[in-house]
């Protein structure tokens, strides 16, 4: 059994309790609402975060990036620029939501005996996220009209994450300008997700992934991001991510902002680069994200009873009151 596999068998029995409570939410979880009043997108910052978009809902991620990376040892470098594409759908239940992205890229790549256009697929990838636990589920947190103290003490309960799991396939479609050799046709990727709410402007989020482990290039790695919405339009964020495998080990700062054109549709820029000359990588990206929720049936949630009322009893409910009404009516006229 290699390193890394090693770390996760030994990560999986130190918290086997943690991980055992994470199944049981998970076996005896109900629906409740995952749809915002605003966008829940995963950009600019490339984590993912805990919340689905919700059932029925339709949302498009997209950005256009332009990359300059530059091997100093190897005397070669490549500059062009790309398209990356996010599909994702709420099913089944507010909790799950289906995730397809995919990159295309172009570029020029120069080495000493070699100048080349090259373009293609880089990657392709279909997976599925379920959130397991959600710490704001049926907390009433009504203000205390008789303590000014009570209502502005510090809350503890920001500290537990909400937490989701992902798996998903990587198809290989790469042709032979961008794929690994003897890269295998499907190889999965699972990844654990941790969401923090640190009052109203701060969320700081967490992935932790293993990707491509039954091939040669299994890489074990993590985002970590956080973001401030400075108010309703405008928000930024500063994040870092590293991964390690025997093929390719590095690490990344990536920087951005995002502004909220309508509560459907969002812009944003970024900027990323690593650490290191074996390459040295910086790229730019602007994006969109949109949101397409005429099919969405809002969930009225009881706060306390732990049942959700979905919109079709609430039909039912205003039938009745129809039928009340109207024969209270004829009553009246009779």
């Amino acid at each position: 059994m290699d390193k890394i596999s090693i770390l996760l068998v030994h990560f999986i029995m130190k918290n086997s309790k943690l991980l055992l409570l994470l199944l049981l939410n998970f076996v005896g979880g109900f629906a409740y609402a995952q749809y915002t009043d605003m966008i829940n997108s995963n950009r600019p910052g490339n984590s993912m975060g805990a919340f689905a978009v919700g059932k029925t809902i339709f949302q498009l991620e997209s950005g256009i990036y332009g990359f300059s990376e530059e091997h100093q040892p190897a005397r070669y470098e490549a500059n062009g620029f790309g398209v990356d594409l996010d599909l994702r759908y709420g099913f089944f239940k507010e909790e799950l939501e289906v995730i397809t992205s995919f990159t295309y890229q172009f570029d020029q790549y120069q080495a000493p005996l070699v100048d080349q256009s090259r373009s293609g697929f880089q990657t392709l990838l279909v997976g599925a996220k379920y959130l397991l636990y959600d710490p704001f589920k049926n907390v009433d947190d009504k203000p205390n009209i008789y303590s000014w103290k009570a209502n502005h003490k510090f809350n503890w309960k920001q500290f537990i994450p909400a937490v989701a799991v992902y798996a998903g396939a990587n198809f290989s479609v790469a042709n032979e300008d961008y794929a690994y050799p003897n890269e295998p046709t499907v190889s999965p990727k699972i990844m654990v997700i941790a969401q923090n709410h640190f009052g109203t402007s701060w969320v700081f989020m967490t992935n932790i992934y293993y990707d491509k482990f039954t091939s040669d290039y299994k890489s074990l790695g993590y985002v970590v991001t956080l973001t401030r919405g400075f108010n309703e339009k405008w928000s930024g964020f500063i994040e870092n991510q590293g991964f390690d495998s025997d093929y390719y080990t590095d690490s990344f700062l990536r920087g951005g902002a995002a502004y909220l054109i309508s509560s459907d549709l969002q812009i944003d820029a970024s900027v990323s680069t690593n650490f290191k000359d074996t390459p040295s990588l910086f790229s730019a990206s602007v994006g969109i994200s949109w949101r397409i929720d005429e099919k969405y049936e809002p969930i009225k949630i009881e706060i306390g009873d732990g049942k959700d009322k979905r919109s079709g009893k609430k039909k039912k409910k205003d039938k009745k009151e129809k039928k009340e009404s109207k024969k209270r009516l004829d009553e009246v006229e009779g």
